[in-house]
């Protein structure tokens, strides 16, 4: 017989013994988690983790998202980062514009001005600079803090910057040139130095701006930089103040997990919104008025009635896991909403940017 003609060996069949005991495990694991809980909820649970998010995400960052901006016009976004970086992008599609690196350190804060021309940023560097929007070539330097610049303001005029410092003051003063400043420095404490300030806001019609830190909200007169009113009666601190496109509300978000809202014709606290169950970071007003958005430590972005304070949308998209978003509760840092009042753009310490539908 012929080597050819020679019956081949049947190759050894794959044990299935492994694959059976596999199986059985699994099974197992299935059961215990449905016995133990509910079966409604893990099914939801896996929709969601498998369901694409409605929402865009911008992944440019490598550091945690303090703040955003959008362009007068809604078609940009400008996102700071701890990752020492300001990065501008299209807001509709995320396409790259341009990074700018003019800081040292994180960034804090970034503002941009009114004409879309210009975009302000502050940070652990002490520094504001300003610089082109299209093209991030600095302009100037704002010099006149000495510790971290929490947040910055431009006028609705589009000349004057207000700057608001963990080294006691908010400093007002020409966007281009730094000349003409105006102070509000806090009385030094007892115990270490003055007490800094987190927040600061420009009214409407840009003769008073609204300040935040320990305590009470202050508003003071932007030519002389006097106090003229004070809101608040808290002792916690205060993370963002926002006027209503009116100027006649301010809304103050704390660690209080509160978003008080006041007015400033009658000095009355209308109301507190309380559906956060951590600080309140950041708050915006829709362009109409009508809608407060607030992002939380508690990683989630809540959509409001402003005169009411009635829910109206509670946004999970940092808080979630998902296909590509496995960081769960990220505190959102930022909100801000699009100048046509129907997206938002959210900034976490999930390191991402999310533009939503404004519901």
């Amino acid at each position: 017989m012929s080597i050819l003609d020679k019956p081949l060996t049947p190759p050894p069949r794959r044990s299935r013994r492994r694959l059976i005991i596999i199986a059985s495990i699994l099974v197992v694991l299935l059961l215990v988690l449905f016995v133990f809980t509910d079966i409604h909820a893990d099914i939801a649970f896996i929709v969601h983790f498998v369901t694409a998010p409605n929402h865009f995400t911008y992944h440019g960052h490598s550091d945690y998202v303090s703040a955003v901006a959008w362009s007068p016009d809604g078609k940009r976004i400008a996102s700071a980062s701890g990752d020492h970086t300001v990065q501008v992008w299209d807001a509709a599609n995320g396409s790259h514009v341009l990074t700018y690196r003019g800081h040292s350190s994180d960034v804090a804060t970034v503002a941009w001005s009114p004409n879309g021309q210009f975009i302000a940023s502050g940070g652990l560097d002490t520094t504001v600079q300003v610089w082109q929007a299209a093209t991030g070539n600095l302009v100037y330097t704002y010099l006149g803090h000495s510790d971290v610049v929490f947040d910055v303001a431009w006028s609705p005029d589009g000349t004057r910057i207000a700057s608001a410092s963990n080294d006691g003051s908010v400093q007002l003063w020409d966007a281009f040139t730094g000349s003409h400043v105006v102070a509000y420095r806090s009385p030094t404490l007892i115990r270490g130095g003055p007490a800094p300030w987190n927040a600061v806001a420009w009214s409407p019609d840009g003769k008073r701006f609204a300040i935040g830190g320990s305590g009470d909200v202050l508003v003071l007169d932007a030519a002389t930089g006097r106090n003229i009113a004070s809101y608040g009666y808290h002792g916690g601190t205060v993370h963002a103040v926002a006027w209503s496109p009116g100027g006649r509300y301010i809304a103050v978000g704390s660690s209080a997990s509160t978003v008080e809202i006041w007015d400033t014709v009658t000095g009355n606290n209308t109301y507190n919104y309380a559906g956060h169950s951590a600080d309140v970071l950041s708050v915006a007003w829709s362009p109409d008025g009508k809608r407060i958005v607030s992002g939380s430590n508690d990683g989630t972005a809540q959509v409001w009635d402003a005169l009411t304070g009635k829910n109206a949308y509670t946004y999970r998209g940092h808080a979630d896991y998902y296909w590509g978003h496995f960081t769960s509760s990220a505190p959102v840092e930022a909100v801000a909403w699009s100048p046509n009042g129907k997206m938002i753009a959210s900034g976490s310490e999930d390191m991402t940017v999310q533009v939503w539908q404004a519901m």
